[in-house]
Parts: structure tokens; sequence; C-alpha cells
């Protein structure tokens, strides 16, 4: 079992950055795959980046390619999404997921929900304009 916890949420001007963590305790953390996950009201859950903490590939959405980055750093399990050049549009609760690795798989998988089985409590990000 994984247990995760989201922080580095709160109220930016568009144009600017926060960066978000997502810690992680409980099973192995290389054995995974982080994603981060975004909901605004009224709209579905979606994949916004996810890394592989075994190989370290990563996917992005098209909507925050070259402005977002995830990272992991696995000595202290923790995954870290930069986030630059914040948009109104960015405004949503980011969640942290976990899920088992399935080498059967690439990256692509891991951007819809299905694959994850441990989800954080969420975080908020608002981007004023």
């Amino acid at each position: 079992e994984v247990q995760l916890v989201e922080s580095g949420g709160g109220l930016v001007q568009a144009g600017g950055s926060l960066r978000l963590s997502c810690a992680a305790s409980g099973d192995t953390f290389n054995d995974y795959v982080i994603g981060w996950f975004r909901q605004a009201p009224g709209k579905e859950r979606e994949g916004v980046s996810c890394i592989n903490n075994d190989d370290g590939r990563t996917y992005y959405a098209d909507s925050v390619k070259g402005r977002f980055t995830i990272s992991s750093d696995n000595a202290k399990n923790t995954v870290i999404l930069q986030m630059n050049s914040l948009k109104p549009e960015d405004t949503a609760v980011y969640y942290c997921a976990a899920g088992e690795e399935d080498l059967r798989y690439d990256m692509t998988w891991y951007s819809h929900t299905g694959p994850y089985r441990y989800w954080g409590q969420g975080t908020q990000v608002t981007v004023s304009s």
C-alpha cells in the first residue's frame, strides 16, 4: 500500500510558477508510476504528467508541454511537478496518484486514471488573470 500527500498549491497570477510535491510512503517507491492529474469544476479528471520511478520515462499532456516539468527524488520518495508560465485554464485541484509499473504499456497508458490504485487528497491551484 502507498500513502500520498500533495503540497505546494496556492494562488498565483498568470505567468507565475508553482511547485507541487507528492510525498509517498509505504510500498517500494521504484515499483510505481507516479502521475499528476487535475480536475476543474464541472470537468473530468485529466492526466497532466507522470513519471516511471524505475526508468525515468515521462509523459506530458499537450496542454502543459514546455511549461511543466516532472521529476522524482527516489531517495526522498517524492515527485515534484514544477509548473511555469501558468495560465488561468490551469486552475484545478491537482492530485497525485500511484500505479504499479506494467512494462506492457508505454507512458501514454498512464495518462488515464485506470492504472492508478492510490490517490492523494488533492491540492488547489488557482491562477488569476
